[in-house]
């Protein structure tokens, strides 16, 4: 749409109708003293070259876009389709709002109907709903949701191993709304929960243990027992999954008993954008799904037996009263989350586990290729998927120097953990070939 600036006489006629004489006594208002009175020092017009161009010349200043990046740590360089923009770009879609009206938002009910069914399959979990802004607001939804669920059990067990930006999450729901009491769960040698710790924590005050899978240091968590523990002590178990590839190869949750499992979509189809936007994904069990948060796309018939896409379950406030909503989230990430339906449709459930069998290899092979030298040590025994944490000596030095090479080695983790001031959490995705993995054992080795 092209911006047309009014005239002259056009700002004239549109003050005469209000009966102003100009634009500043509308802001009368307002204190003097808290006016602005200086001009705004912009430059003059230029053509549309010549901003292109300036824009050009900033865009190029910024080093870190051109750089071989191996940070991962909850966001993930991943190749997408050009078809999953080409989609996305389509008007009906780009443009679309919150489907209120189902007669005249079928396109847009059905995109989300299909993200819901791929996500509950992914985690393989009865049923998910229309997305959460990210993976830390999921999970902390997913909390105040078990808390719903237990409201006699005022603990939460929170493991440490999971993400810290999701803890500090959980945490500010929780603390903000006065719900419940945290505790965080120490991680073992093997960068898993520690089993014994738990054994002791988990009691009848427990509403839910809370855990990353894979977690922060890219290790897979054993679900099968974690679940055995809540289920000793009557808690419920939620998962959170920050990079969902890997459930194409791991037991999903589902399958290992989980009550509650969200996650990050991110890395299906998603450009990393500095960070966001991002897009929650959220699964629960069919007995629990009128304490799920946000809201639910259905499939219906009308008289004539022709399908049709309705919102069938809305527990937001914006829908309903608010002291019966169990959740203030607005709106779903629409758009993002169509990215991720075409994503994961243009792959399908062999293509997806093919990625993540070429996620894994080249991981494991990068892992081995550094540790070979002796300068980097496994940080923990535990299995990982695309992630996996080194110690060794020096790591903030060893990072700027790698910085310095055009190579961004990975996420030092003393950032968030005190004890581990010596690790660097690296993530290898499909993008990483063995050039690259040869250039990054060769700037943390210099």
């Amino acid at each position: 749409m092209r911006f047309i600036p009014h005239s002259p006489t056009d700002i004239a006629h549109m003050l005469d109708a209000v009966g102003v004489r100009d634009v500043e006594q509308l802001f009368c208002d307002i204190p003097a003293a808290l006016r602005a009175s200086g001009a705004i020092d912009l430059p003059p017009g230029v053509s549309e070259q010549d901003v292109r161009r300036r824009l050009e010349r900033l865009a190029a200043r910024n080093s870190g876009a051109a750089m071989l990046s191996f940070l991962g740590a909850g966001a993930y360089p991943h190749f997408s389709p050009a078809v999953v923009d080409n989609i996305l770009q389509r008007a009906e879609f780009y443009s679309a709002y919150t489907p209120y009206q189902p007669e005249v938002s079928q396109g847009t009910l059905q995109a989300i109907f299909e993200f819901q069914t791929l996500v509950a399959m992914l985690f393989d979990m009865d049923v998910g709903n229309a997305s959460m802004y990210d993976g830390a607001s999921a999970t902390a939804e997913a909390v105040l949701m078990a808390l719903r669920l237990q409201p006699k059990r005022p603990r939460v067990v929170l493991a440490r191993s999971l993400h810290p930006e999701y803890r500090e999450t959980v945490r500010t729901y929780v603390e903000g709304a006065g719900e419940a009491e945290l505790l965080e769960a120490p991680f073992g040698a093997d960068g898993r929960v520690d089993a014994a710790w738990l054994a002791q924590a988990l009691d009848a005050h427990s509403a839910a243990l809370v855990v990353g899978y894979p977690n922060l240091f890219g290790v897979v968590e054993d679900l099968d027992a974690l679940r055995a523990a809540a289920s000793a002590a009557g808690a419920l178990l939620v998962t959170a999954s920050a990079e969902p590839l890997a459930l194409a190869l791991l037991k999903p949750p589902g399958a290992c008993g989980a009550d509650i499992a969200v996650g990050e979509g991110q890395s299906f189809g998603v450009p990393l954008s500095y960070g966001g936007p991002g897009v929650g994904l959220f699964t629960t069990r069919t007995a629990h799904v009128r304490s799920m948060p946000g809201r639910l796309v259905g499939e219906a018939h009308d008289d004539a037996g022709r399908r049709g896409y309705v919102l069938t379950l809305a527990t937001r406030e914006q829908h309903i009263r608010r002291e019966r909503a169990t959740s203030n989230i607005c709106t779903n990430h629409g758009l993002i989350a169509l990215a991720v339906t075409v994503y994961l449709s243009l792959l399908g459930r062999q293509g997806l586990r093919a990625l993540a069998h070429v996620n894994l290899a080249r991981a494991h092979r990068a892992a081995a290729r550094l540790t070979r030298g002796g300068r980097w040590q496994a940080a923990f025994s535990g299995p990982f998927f695309n992630e996996f944490t080194l110690r060794g000596r020096g790591v903030a030095a060893a990072v700027a120097r790698a910085q310095d090479a055009g190579v961004l080695a990975g996420v030092p983790l003393a950032r968030w953990y005190a004890e581990l001031e010596d690790a660097l959490l690296i993530a290898v995705t499909e993008v990483h070939d063995d050039a690259d993995i040869e250039r990054l054992a060769e700037v943390l080795d210099a």
